[in-house]
């Protein structure tokens, strides 16, 4: 689903170098690093945001180097097949919580109220917060609304940064439990790349590397 080689990139430094790295269908990674290591730098690249200054991405079996593409090409994949969870909430602060989630739904041309997206608010405990407005939401309930945001759109590849950083252990493991099922359905293919702190957590995955020292090793 993802094919990475020889990625570079530096802002005032060095922040990697040679960066090789594959995702297979129905697979979840996670990079883990010190603050600092160019861990988000990594993963706005592999997500469409960011063209490295050296190196190539290939997404979805496509032959052609992603940053190669128009801007109108790049601009569809990363609306029809990516979904990414940020460190930042980014929600409608005017809007309830259902209105933030139906507004990714209609921009994704998508049916809200399914089965499936109601045990999406389930699995992440939000059930009862969708009349609320997401200023009277904690910083972890929001978080877990922009993961349902997410969730909600169907995309082939999620990347997120941090994604149960505000959050309890307990309800940290739901999440992830919620992503890495979402990935795992065969008759579909998907993949999770995510960026933690959280070691522990990271081994939920089925891979784990750590970027050090320039260079991303593979420690799972």
């Amino acid at each position: 689903m993802l094919l990475a080689e020889n990625l570079s990139h530096s802002f005032n430094y060095p922040l990697f170098e040679g960066v090789d790295f594959t995702l297979a269908e129905n697979e979840s990674t996670a990079i883990v690093g010190v603050s600092g290591s160019g861990k988000s730098t990594l993963l706005h690249i592999f997500s469409g945001l960011l063209k490295p200054h050296h190196g190539s991405l290939k997404l979805f079996g496509n032959s052609k180097d992603f940053y190669s593409l128009s801007n109108k090409e790049q601009t569809l994949i990363r609306r029809q097949k990516i979904g990414i969870v940020f460190q930042a909430h980014y929600l409608f602060k005017g809007f309830t919580t259902e209105e933030n989630l139906e507004v990714s739904s209609l921009i994704s041309d998508l049916d809200f109220k399914t089965e499936v997206n109601q045990q999406i608010f389930e699995e992440l405990g939000i059930s009862n917060l969708l009349e609320q407005k997401v200023t009277e939401l904690s910083g972890g309930q929001q978080q877990r609304v922009s993961i349902a945001r997410v969730l909600l759109k169907q995309p082939d590849l999620i990347f997120a940064d941090e994604p149960t950083g505000n959050l309890d252990k307990k309800t940290a493991n739901d999440v992830m439990d919620t992503l890495i099922k979402y990935i795992k359905n065969p008759e579909i293919k998907r993949g999770l790349i995510l960026v933690t702190h959280d070691r522990e957590l990271a081994t939920k995955c089925d891979n784990v590397f750590e970027l050090k020292d320039q260079k991303l090793e593979k420690i799972k």
